[in-house]
């Protein structure tokens, strides 16, 4: 169907899990995709793009780092000379509840976590916003920057901070018709997942209270991204979506 036909898109964390599922899909729909993380497996979900008839470069990057930011948006301008849509993806966990959570630990959650996602739009908007057609930026969240669990402190906070700013830049980029959007994922089967739930029985307590009674899959997060991402949402700015099963509903 090609919704993104024409589109320039970066995607962090794009190595696997979500990231991988949004930027195949991407891709499939007719984006350039720009696939960025901090592990070298990125270049493999390029690759695997490219060999399959759609378009792909990889570039690796921390996403806490404003020069790798700044270099990055740099890259697209040059080669490019436009970015339409940004999915700040890139994430990882944080187990530990506020009574255990050492002061370091805190500052790498929020660093990789909130601190990303306000680099990645402060970089990304110098470029976006020259765009006639304005652009799209979707912020993934979580299940816990809309409710808390009593634990995961650092990341709860990470994920709660992204909401909001996402709801703050929406306003603010809404002169250059700019869209500025949040996922909200629930429990979806991804490397992060199985390694921080499923191994612990916890994600079986969380499957039991999600009404659909089951895990996500990273192809269902991505297609909220892909609408999200294309002309079809032209009118949705400041939206916090939940594609958890239900899971907030309750």
């Amino acid at each position: 169907m090609h919704r993104l036909e024409g589109k320039i898109a970066l995607v962090t964390g794009g190595a696997n899990g979500v990231g991988e599922a949004i930027s195949k899909l991407f891709a499939r729909e007719g984006a350039t995709v720009i696939v960025s993380d901090i592990v070298n497996e990125g270049k493999d979900v390029a690759d695997y793009i490219n060999d399959n008839g759609g378009k792909a470069y990889f570039i690796k990057m921390d996403v806490s780092k404003s020069c790798d930011w700044d270099s990055t948006i740099n890259f697209i301008k040059e080669h490019y000379n436009k970015l339409d849509v940004l999915v700040n993806n890139a994430g990882i966990p944080g187990a530990e509840n506020v009574e255990n959570l050492e002061e370091n630990d805190w500052h790498h959650v929020m660093d990789v976590n909130a601190k990303s996602v306000f680099l990645g739009m402060k970089a990304a908007v110098r470029l976006m916003k020259q765009n006639l057609n304005g652009g799209s930026i979707i912020n993934n969240s979580s299940i816990w920057g809309l409710v808390g669990s009593g634990r995961s402190a650092a990341y709860q906070g990470a994920k709660g901070a992204v909401t909001l700013l996402t709801k703050t830049a929406s306003v603010e980029f809404a002169k250059y018709n700019i869209r500025v959007n949040s996922i909200h994922p629930g429990i979806i089967l991804t490397p992060m997942v199985k390694k921080e739930s499923l191994a612990t029985g916890r994600g079986q307590v969380l499957i039991d209270n999600t009404p659909l009674n089951r895990l996500g899959k990273p192809e269902e997060v991505a297609y909220a991204m892909l609408f999200l991402a294309s002309d079809e949402s032209s009118y949705i700015t400041g939206v916090s979506l939940p594609v958890d099963g239900g899971y907030t509903a309750r």
